[in-house]
């Protein structure tokens, strides 16, 4: 995701390469950035963020903690931090750099090609000044959503920010089945891409529920209304709201610091 922040401000030329210096434990990957982008690269965290009017988090929250100790005292007070750690709270970033002016935002992964959303909310340390900065860097992703309670963060992780997966998921299942029908895949997967992706152009630009426009194609016995009824049946819906809840459950235990994975009871199972 960091990869795809600084490919989408230096083609949206909202930032000349030279402004740009990334950091992280591998070598070898900070010199295919330096290649590919012609940004600046360390292994030093302290060094990359000393002097700089922004800073962006992009850690795993599991390394978070270590991050904003080893990085205290070297950001500049009058910076701004943006964190997209997954589940990571304001509260612990302020307190873990001793900074306040903070930005939490929750991309997803179609911020690579600039057709991500990302939901942010901010502190109140933070500037008008740098409010404008974060939209404007965040909208290098693709729309943005900004909310005005943290709570929402966690929401947003488990619904747009995993949500690529959920769509993910269920292209492979219908990929699956057309090859199982007999399609070859390089089709099948033609059929299904254009078929998602011609639905959400038609949903985006119809000013109708998606219910309804579900209805409009539905016919007394016809073929949609007999594979809704097995997907009703199978309790789609239903496995895909616990789903999400699921993620949002875990994202607020990853900002508590509940990093390891409990085992599933079998009530929770069913």
């Amino acid at each position: 995701m960091a990869e795809a922040m600084i490919k989408g401000l230096l083609r949206e030329e909202l930032l000349e390469p030279a402004q740009v210096i990334a950091s992280g434990p591998r070598p070898e990957r900070g010199t295919m950035l330096v290649e590919r982008y012609g940004i600046a690269s360390t292994t030093d965290n302290r060094l990359a963020v000393e002097g700089r009017d922004i800073v962006v988090l992009s850690t795993k929250p599991q390394v978070i903690p270590g991050v904003l100790l080893e990085l205290r005292g070297a950001v500049r007070p009058d910076a701004l931090v943006i964190s997209i750690a997954a589940g990571v709270p304001i509260e612990k970033i302020v307190g873990g750099l001793r900074h306040a002016a903070v930005v939490r935002s929750m991309p997803n992964t179609p911020a690579q090609i600039g057709r991500g959303i990302t939901v942010w909310t901010a502190t109140q340390e933070v500037s008008e000044a740098q409010l404008e900065e974060t939209s404007t860097i965040l909208g290098a992703l693709g729309e943005v959503v900004h909310v005005d309670q943290e709570y929402y963060l966690d929401m947003a992780t488990a619904l747009s920010g995993t949500g690529p997966a959920y769509v993910l998921l269920f292209m492979e299942a219908m990929i699956d089945a057309g090859v199982h029908l007999g399609f070859s895949r390089r089709i099948a997967e033609r059929l299904v891409m254009q078929t998602m992706q011609g639905t959400i152009e038609y949903a985006r630009q119809s000013p109708r529920h998606p219910a309804t426009l579900r209805n409009e194609v539905t016919s007394p016995g016809g073929t949609t209304a007999e594979a809704l009824y097995h997907m009703e049946k199978g309790r789609l819906r239903t496995v895909v709201s616990r789903a999400i809840w699921a993620a949002y459950q875990r994202s607020v235990a990853l900002g508590s610091g509940q990093f390891g994975l409990k085992p599933l009871s079998r009530k929770s199972e069913d």
